[in-house]
């Protein structure tokens, strides 16, 4: 019943704690900002919902991630591990699991319990999660931020650069503003549509307190989700720090930044009361931008946001102290980052991802919560940073953007143009650099070059086995995709590795993501039955099938509801470290190391504006697959590197296996 809860995510991370900072307020005296009302959008038009259940009504009696009982996360563990392990690590292993469940395993779980008692208005996971994002000092690109890519307009006169990015930008900030005031709808799933998603239910929602309306919804078979992360989508940046770095929020400033050939521009698209400007002020403000003949940058600074984070924060120490800070304030600050491409990216999708996922990076700002990217001919997609959010916030933004957009197009080619004083109003982001800078962007060039030039990209489409046709045998899609990954990994490499699938534990007050480990011994048999010379008839093999959608299933439902088993583990481990402790011998067995070395990674992508994302590996040898269900095919991005890990076979292997599994099921 959970499995509509997965939500897109690679890796993890949401906290909120850190979303006020210190606001920054520009100064008028340096930056051009400017008071319209009657020229302004309609005050019906300022918001993209009026929602009659305030955005955050749930919030407060959201229920709490359950601490799962150690003896249970210790058998989940040992079951998980158990496909592809041999039976002598296995038993080693065991012997080392007992050995920590009734010694520090014991201990560390009392303290987590009353530790998690004492901060009732968060979960258990929240902060070790956030701390895990913010101490890696790992690039952000490859690493972390992953992409998701938007659906062309329906209406092709309004696929241009121009008219795609004013568009855009006005439904966020019909979004932004919806957030603000409260009256964006409230994230529920609802398992009962017919009588849940009714204007009769949301009457009498809005009618009970805040402090019990879950309880309202749940009766109704409808599940409110966290909201929390929504705080963090809009003005909103990462920081680089020695160690680790931090999150702020600006929720003042009333601009955007805009990148373009290397280039920053910044000008207020929300004047002094909070409200939208003109549709066609915007227009002129993006052409101004648009027909800036200055050359691209020769050293662009954006660049330095796709290095090690000690060594980024080293540079953007340095360039403040050479007199960047308002500069840099303003990129932070900003309600969120556009890049306006010069590339022209056709119908080849591979190229377009490449592009969408790690792009031209001197016209990226990878810290920024999330960009907005619109290429020539106007592609659409977002990059987004993850330590502040997972998949709900962001695939929210995304859906609602996109239908909103192409639904009303605010400009396009009747737009006459308002005529403003664009030249005042947009401002030009100089830098000051010196040579040590100059040398840091030289050195980060030559490093994301080196990463990018060995990741492959590889996509796939099946149209025989897509959600439809699996729904229709009474299979899981989902289980069924996974299990297709485990059978092409078999068939290239003769073995099972350690393989990793997210699931939002969003239905908990601040919970992130849990594992799904999709690899389990259904998955193992049915795949070397499906592998053998003389294998069992297509009867049995579908027996095998329904199988593997039964525990996958239950294995979903148990990670949506906070039972895995990978969160506990982390979360004791961080406490041990926070401790002092010496690292529990779990933690040092070599098999928790391969357990967690996730050579096959996974995400789901979905949602009615989508047409294409994903991310790289998440370690050197594996696969990262971002894959979903879209129309009437199913489809996957395959993320490897070079020489490490071959994503082509990958795909090809995949594809007849999609064949195969689609015959045995297609046959009475």
């Amino acid at each position: 019943m959970f499995n509509c809860l997965k939500y897109f995510h690679t890796h993890l991370g949401t906290n909120f704690l850190y979303k006020n900072g210190n606001s920054f307020i520009i100064s008028k005296s340096k930056f051009i900002s400017f008071r319209l009302c009657s020229s302004s959008l309609r005050a019906k038009d300022q918001f993209l919902q009026r929602s009659i259940v305030p955005t955050n009504h749930f919030q407060d009696s959201l229920p709490r991630l359950p601490v799962p009982e150690l003896e249970k996360t210790c058998e989940r563990y040992l079951t998980a591990i158990k496909p592809f392990m041999s039976a002598e690590k296995l038993q080693k292993t065991q012997q080392i699991v007992n050995k920590f469940k009734s010694e520090e395993g014991k201990e560390l779980q009392e303290e987590l319990k009353a530790l998690n008692k004492r901060n009732k208005h968060t979960s258990y996971i929240s902060g070790p999660w956030f701390d895990m994002y913010l101490k890696s000092r790992l690039p952000l690109v490859l690493n972390f931020n992953p992409f998701l890519a938007f659906k062309d307009d329906p209406k092709p006169k309004y696929n241009t650069q121009l008219f795609r990015s004013t568009n855009m930008i006005i439904s966020s900030l019909r979004f932004l503003k919806s957030l603000r005031e409260n009256v964006l709808e409230p994230e529920v799933f609802h398992l009962n549509p017919e009588k849940s998603d009714t204007a009769s239910f949301r009457k009498i929602m809005r009618l009970i307190p805040r402090s019990f309306s879950w309880y309202g919804a749940y009766l109704y078979k409808a599940f409110p989700l966290d909201m929390s992360q929504f705080s963090n989508l809009f003005n909103s940046t990462r920081i680089p720090q020695f160690g680790k770095d931090r999150l702020q929020v600006f929720p003042e400033a009333r601009h955007i930044v805009v990148l373009r050939k290397g280039h920053f521009y910044v000008f207020d698209v929300l004047d002094e009361d909070g409200n939208i400007i003109p549709p066609s002020h915007i227009y002129d403000l993006i052409d101004h931008i648009l027909t800036d003949a200055e050359a691209p940058s020769s050293h662009p600074i954006s660049i330095l946001t796709t290095e090690n984070r000690d060594v980024w924060a080293n540079a953007r120490g340095q360039l403040e102290k050479i007199g960047n800070s308002e500069q840099l304030r303003l990129i932070d600050s900003a309600i969120f980052a556009l890049a306006l491409d010069e590339e022209e990216l056709g119908d080849d999708l591979v190229k377009s991802a490449h592009h969408m996922l790690h792009g031209p990076v001197h016209n990226r700002w990878f810290d920024k919560s999330f960009t907005l990217i619109i290429t020539k001919e106007g592609k659409a997609a977002i990059n987004f940073e993850h330590a502040w959010g997972d998949g709900v916030a962001v695939l929210r933004y995304f859906n609602e953007v996109f239908a909103d957009s192409t639904k009303n197009h605010f400009v396009g080619p009747k737009t006459v143009p308002a005529n403003v004083d664009a030249a005042h109003r947009v401002k030009k982001l100089d830098f000051i650099l010196d040579e040590g800078i100059k040398s840091a962007i030289k050195k980060a060039q030559e490093n994301v070059k080196q990463s990018t030039d060995k990741l492959r990209l590889d996509v796939m489409q099946h149209y025989d086995l897509h959600r439809d046709c699996i729904k229709g045998f009474k299979l899981s899609p989902d289980s069924v995709a996974q299990l297709g990954f485990q059978m092409a990994f078999y068939k290239l490499y003769g073995k099972f590795v350690a393989t990793y699938e997210s699931c939002s534990t969003s239905a908990f007050k601040h919970g992130r993501t849990e594992t799904v480990r999709p690899l389990t011994m259904a998955t193992k048999q049915c795949v070397e039955e499906f592998h053998k010379k003389s294998r069992p008839s297509n009867s049995d093999l579908k027996n095998l099938l329904k199988e593997c959608t039964k525990v996958h299933n239950q294995l979903t439902k148990d990670a949506a509801m906070g039972q895995g088993f990978d969160r506990h583990l982390f979360a004791l481990r961080y406490l041990a470290e926070e401790k002092g402790m010496k690292a529990p011998a779990l933690y040092q067995d070599p098999v928790y190391a391969e357990a967690n070395h996730f050579i096959i990674s996974t995400s789901t992508l979905f949602g009615p504006a989508f047409s294409g994302g994903g991310f790289a590996p998440v370690v050197q040898d594996g696969l990262g697959i971002g894959y979903g269900f879209l129309d009437n095919f199913t489809g996957c991005l395959v993320s490897s590197y070079s020489p490490q890990r071959d994503g082509t076979a990958f795909v090809e292997a995949l594809h007849s296996t999609y064949d195969d599994i689609y015959n045995v099921l297609s046959k009475s």
